[in-house]
């Protein structure tokens, strides 16, 4: 095959597919369309079918009775008139004279002459009508012997009969009390010709009306669907999030009730949603100027908690507390610790609810990266990793931190050991595995595992956590473009999934400049640990 007729091909295929894409687009016109065809075709047909049937009997009934009247006639004023046993010569003299009647039919007259012979007169001559012509069964029914009453002296039985596809009408008759049987052969062609007209006539009338049933339907779905698609668009825009679309309503009909319907549910929509987006940009208001405020009072209860600690540590060297003081003072330092751990991680939340949360891109060996996470945190006796130097990406250091403090952290606290981080290169993505070997994540809890404050045992609401830790690190890895997911090993415990592109598309215009250090994870000590507790600590 050439390749122009390989294009040829291709474009027939394109235009097919593209016809019976406008054929499903226009789904419910096209049925429109056909339920009028078919309506219009049935009601065409019919009537035509009546017409037909009606004028054929006509004109057949009134051609028929013409002819037979006209025979008839001539029998009785020409056959009556012969002697009971005519010659051949009287016979054919009175097929002739009766053949050229108005009617114009062929005769054949059979009758016995003197000597009592059967002769035969046709008016076409010895290669004219013949008897042969004439049906069995006419000429048996004219044949037999019938009662004889004033009122019907003759009886003239008729046949239509179809010869070469033309239509021919035969009748006959005999005197009855002594003369000549007589036969009379009338073609209808004529009246066929007039109705196959009539049948061509009622056939372009069906078409016609088809064609102007098409037209009236594709008008009517255009005026009954035009408005049910500007629905359609309107509902889609009011999916994508534009609250102030609005129908133009105009009529009184079912489809401007409609349309009133959707413009009051659309504006009911748009004043909730606006009530909605105005409780949580309250509520979002409330929680970082609750953030804000908690900030100055830890700061000193901070300062407090670490002179406390360090009295503890000196407890040993003749300094310390008193036994009974001891546990409360280790509570308050702990509970101190994981108060400023929930107020780092809610200031975090907010800048990511309110959209303020901010790349600083730099190229990172993601090996070096991992391995300065595992170790600020003293956790290298406790992971293993496997990854080869050498695989860069264009990341925010800080905020990969987080993610990698929050997975391996609960996979230490949570899951069990060995914990290990694997590294891999996929296409344009940095896969990070964190892999533990405990119990795994019950199946009911693995849609959760990311929610904020999820508590994944109801019995066991308070943890050292905040619930937010996998939260925040997958938003971080949303900022980044990539994704965070969870499932279990096949062979036990739980793997965390992170895919980060190498080289995520640039922030805008004054988004390089962060938030500095206060985001949950950034000040990179051993508390970081206490952030990833949120899924798998209640597991």
């Amino acid at each position: 095959m050439t390749r122009e007729h390989q294009g040829g091909s291709r474009g027939f295929a394109a235009a097919r597919k593209g016809v019976w894409s406008g054929l499903r687009f226009t789904s419910l016109r096209l049925r429109l369309v056909l339920v009028f065809g078919l309506v219009a075709l049935t009601a065409a047909v019919s009537a035509s079918g009546i017409a037909y049937w009606l004028n054929r009997e006509a004109v057949l009934t009134r051609a028929q009775d013409a002819v037979l009247r006209g025979f008839e006639q001539e029998m009785q004023n020409r056959a009556g008139a012969l002697p009971e046993h005519p010659s051949q010569d009287e016979l054919q003299h009175t097929a002739g004279q009766m053949a050229a009647s108005s009617q114009r039919f062929s005769v054949l007259l059979v009758a016995e002459n003197s000597d009592g012979k059967t002769v035969y007169a046709s008016s076409g001559g010895l290669g004219g009508f013949s008897l042969a012509d004439v049906p069995e069964s006419l000429r048996t029914a004219v044949n037999e012997e019938q009662k004889v009453t004033s009122a019907n002296p003759y009886h003239l039985y008729w046949q239509r009969i179809t010869e070469d596809d033309t239509p021919y009408l035969v009748a006959g008759t005999r005197v009855i009390g002594g003369g000549p049987t007589g036969y009379m052969l009338k073609s209808l062609e004529p009246e066929a010709k007039d109705l196959n007209s009539l049948a061509w006539s009622l056939g372009i009338a069906t078409g016609l009306a088809l064609l102007g049933s098409a037209l009236l339907a594709q008008a009517l779905a255009t005026t009954v669907l035009k408005p049910v698609h500007r629905l359609g668009v309107a509902a889609r825009r009011l999916g994508e999030g534009k609250l102030d679309t609005r129908l133009r309503v105009s009529g009184t009909d079912e489809l401007a009730d409609l349309s009133r319907t959707f413009n009051s549910a659309a504006e009911n929509l748009e004043k909730r949603v606006a009530d909605m987006a105005g409780r949580e940009q309250a509520s979002r208001r409330f929680v970082a100027d609750m953030s804000h405020e908690l900030r100055t009072p830890l700061t000193a209860i901070t300062a407090v908690t670490e002179v406390l600690e360090e009295e503890l540590e000196f407890e040993g060297e003749g300094g310390g507390f008193d036994p009974m003081i001891e546990p409360a003072v280790r509570l308050v330092v702990s509970e101190t610790r994981r108060l400023n751990d929930l107020v780092e991680n809610l200031m975090e939340v907010t800048r990511f609810d309110a959209g303020t949360a901010r790349l600083v891109l730099d190229d990172v060996d993601v090996a070096d990266q991992i391995t300065a996470c595992i170790d600020a945190r003293a956790w290298l006796d406790a992971v293993d990793l496997d990854a080869e130097r050498g695989i860069h990406a264009r990341l925010d250091p800080r905020r990969l931190d987080v993610i990698l403090a929050n997975l391996i952290g609960n996979a230490l606290k949570h899951g069990g050991s060995p914990v290990r981080v694997s590294v891999a290169r996929a296409d344009d993505e940095v896969v990070i595995r964190v892999r533990d070997h405990g119990p795994g994540i019950p199946e009911d809890v693995l849609p959760h595992v990311f929610d904020r404050f999820y508590k994944a045992s109801a019995s066991r609401p308070r943890s050292e956590g905040s619930g937010l830790g996998l939260s925040i690190a997958l938003e971080n890895a949303h900022i980044h473009g990539g994704e965070i997911t969870a499932e279990n090993h096949p062979e036990g415990g739980a793997v965390f999934v992170l895919r980060l592109p190498q080289d995520p598309s640039p922030p805008a215009d004054g988004d390089a400049a962060d938030d500095g250090g206060d985001g949950a994870g950034s000040d990179g000590s051993a508390r970081d640990e206490g952030k990833g507790e949120d899924a798998k600590g209640q597991v």
